[in-house]
């Protein structure tokens, strides 16, 4: 796991509270190939981190745990779509809730407050209603299933969960996850809901 700060406070502040999280272990740049997790401090989403999260996720193929003191609606959605895994509140950055966002990332999988993601799907039901408005749109179709197990993920259910109410094994679950993010070139799963609301699959 790696973290990058954009001051060298808030990157001792972070060293500070995962070095308490016994199950991580934290590397230098050089030693973090595609798939390691880095943790990305900053104040806001302005143009300097988003290029770093954009070089961070699709050049060195990281998954991205942001921590920001505030998140606007718009730099939410840029956040999401740049590929990041989890998203965090400063102020909510316990060594414990850093060490969730980071195990979730690890995994694939997203972790975004609650109302953080009732904002990302306001949002992404504003621009699928603006694009269905459009001449010619026809929504791209995906399986009942995969539907049925991304609308539990935006409800903000984990795997455990959505295998218990839809009757399926967990490996199920993570199965479909995959297949449909890897078919559909996505991130993790909070782009693939992010990607299923603006597309309309949900």
């Amino acid at each position: 796991m790696l973290i990058h700060a954009t001051d060298p406070i808030s990157h001792a502040g972070a060293v500070s509270q995962l070095r308490r999280c016994a199950g991580l272990e934290i590397t230098e740049d050089g030693e973090a190939g595609p798939g390691s997790v880095t943790v990305l401090v900053a104040e806001t989403v302005d143009r300097a981190v988003t290029g770093t999260l954009r070089r961070l996720v699709h050049l060195d193929e990281h998954r991205v745990v942001l921590v920001v003191d505030q998140i606007r609606e718009a730099d939410l959605l840029e956040a999401v779509e740049c590929g990041v895994s989890a998203i965090l509140r400063r102020r909510e950055a316990t060594a414990e809730r850093l060490e969730q966002a980071v195990l979730a990332a690890a995994r694939g999988e997203g972790d975004l407050p609650g109302d953080l993601l009732g904002r990302l799907i306001t949002q992404m039901g504003r621009l699928q209603r603006s694009v269905q408005g459009l001449p010619g749109f026809t929504p791209p179709g995906i399986s009942e299933r995969e539907s049925d197990i991304l609308r539990l993920v935006a409800e903000g259910w984990d795997t455990g969960e959505i295998a218990g109410k839809l009757s399926y094994s967990e490996r199920t679950v993570k199965n479909v996850l995959h297949g449909l993010t890897s078919r559909l070139n996505l991130r993790n799963r909070a782009h693939a809901v992010a990607h299923a609301l603006r597309e309309g699959y949900i």
